[in-house]
């Protein structure tokens, strides 16, 4: 297949890759869970697969009109909350999610406690799921029996026989992870075939869906990863009801009618239509791709996706690799399309040396913050930092900014990993939003133990 310079659209390209089933996926999984390529395009972003750090989960914000959540007001002497409480929480639920309503009855609260705890710890529960009985064989009895009383595990409430939440709703893990999007060759060209998609997308497994947008039916779109040097090929097919366009953030395009800007260096490709683009993926790094057309719409309802490219000789040693985007637009803040309890955690095992990616698509800055564990930062936008390399454990991130850090594990134990823009994780309802742990076990095959739990 041939293109000219403008990028000429191929109505027959472009056919739609078939977006694997949460069930299929699971039947699908590979055997080897320990190997680097397990997890590496996964976006692992959020949420810990018990967190006792961790509160719970107020309904995510959407734009315009985002609140730092309800005002919870002095429960009254019986330990219930004041009925100001619940019409603030009412008045102040956004219009995109469901109102910040309880899962467990008012009665029988600890001393002490209000509704907020009651809440908090349920989601935390939603989160767990069915792992939490696996939880003992990993970090021993006497952790477990401390796990087990923050969430009252005695009362022996539902979600222990559900899956946790995160697995309860499709994600980039699951499709990165087993059903990866492959190239086709046409002679040295790698070709990766795109549609472009209406969506329903949940931002957590409790939530209506959302109408969003996404590449082949997802949101994020799947990983397109390549070696520096080769020659890709992108056809994308547009199945939605508007025009738009996919810019390759990052490229430095030998061919600038390839920079996927409408009205710029081409002409918007209208429902129906294919279009390609092809270039040479001169630089390594964490890239991206997006709409560059209608964007503060397109992307913010889901049209992204990142764009890894490996470097010839790769200096950055990781055992695992997790590709973390942020988005606060559609369906409030979210990471890698869903907030926190529907998030899935960082995993890794003591010993090991973990690189996450971090990516922003949104419209805001969000400074990530990593309890317990430096991060070593190493590139940014894609470009190795070599000697200017730094430590820190609070790390901003602009609007299209992208920063690869590097974590070396060295002891056990659940770590929260959240913005650190507080309205955008915590309201008085518990945790919610742009919420993850970094959860580290004590050996490898804890991390194959746990994963194969989930997907059961």
């Amino acid at each position: 297949m041939s293109l000219d310079s403008q990028g000429a659209s191929h109505p027959t390209a472009g056919a739609s890759i078939p977006s694997p089933s949460h069930d299929a996926r699971q039947a699908q999984i590979p055997t080897d869970f320990s190997r680097r390529g397990f997890l590496r395009g996964a976006a692992l972003a959020g949420g810990g697969i018990m967190a006792a750090t961790l509160a719970a989960c107020a309904p995510s914000a959407a734009p315009p009109g985002w609140t730092y959540g309800p005002v919870l007001s002095q429960p009254p002497a019986g330990g219930s909350p004041a009925p100001s409480a619940a019409a603030s929480a009412a008045a102040s639920a956004p219009a995109s999610g469901s109102p910040a309503t309880s899962a467990v009855p008012s009665a029988n609260i600890p001393a002490g406690w209000t509704q907020h705890d009651i809440d908090a710890r349920q989601v935390v529960r939603r989160y767990i799921g069915n792992l939490a009985p696996a939880l003992k064989g990993i970090y021993g009895d006497a952790a477990f029996a401390k796990l087990a009383d923050i969430l009252g595990a005695g009362e022996n409430y539902p979600e222990l026989s559900q899956k946790p939440a995160f697995a309860q709703v499709p994600n980039l893990f699951l499709t990165d992870a087993v059903s990866p999007l492959k190239p086709e060759l046409d002679g040295g060209v790698k070709v990766f075939r795109l549609t472009i998609d209406k969506i329903s997308q949940k931002i957590d497994e409790m939530k209506p869906p959302v109408a969003a947008l996404g590449y082949n039916k997802q949101w994020p779109g799947p990983t397109i990863r390549v070696t520096e040097g080769d020659r890709v090929r992108a056809i994308f097919t547009n199945n939605l009801d508007e025009t738009t366009g996919v810019h390759f953030h990052g490229v430095e395009f030998e061919d600038f009618f390839q920079d996927g800007v409408p009205f710029v260096t081409q002409k918007p490709f209208a429902p129906g239509e294919t279009y390609t683009y092809e270039f040479t993926a001169s630089r390594p790094g964490s890239l991206m791709y997006h709409s560059h057309h209608n964007a503060t719409d397109q992307v913010g309802r889901g049209l992204l996706g990142p764009f890894i490219v490996d470097p010839k000789v790769d200096k950055v040693k990781a055992d695992r690799e997790y590709t973390w985007i942020s988005n606060d637009v559609l369906g409030g803040f979210t990471i890698n399309g869903h907030g926190f309890p529907a998030t899935v955690p960082v995993l890794g095992a003591v010993g090991e040396k973990v690189l996450v990616r971090f990516m922003n698509e949104g419209v805001m800055m969000h400074p990530w913050h990593s309890h317990g564990y430096r991060m070593r930062i190493v590139a940014r936008d894609g470009y190795p930092l070599g000697g200017a390399a730094f430590d820190c454990d609070t790390l901003g991130v602009n609007p299209g900014e992208r920063y690869d850090a590097l974590i070396t594990l060295d002891r056990p134990g659940v770590w929260a990993f959240h913005c650190h823009i507080l309205p955008h994780v915590e309201g008085s309802s518990g945790m919610f939003g742009m919420v993850t742990t970094l959860l580290v076990v004590p050996k490898k095959e804890h991390v194959d133990a746990i994963v194969k739990a989930v997907l059961a």
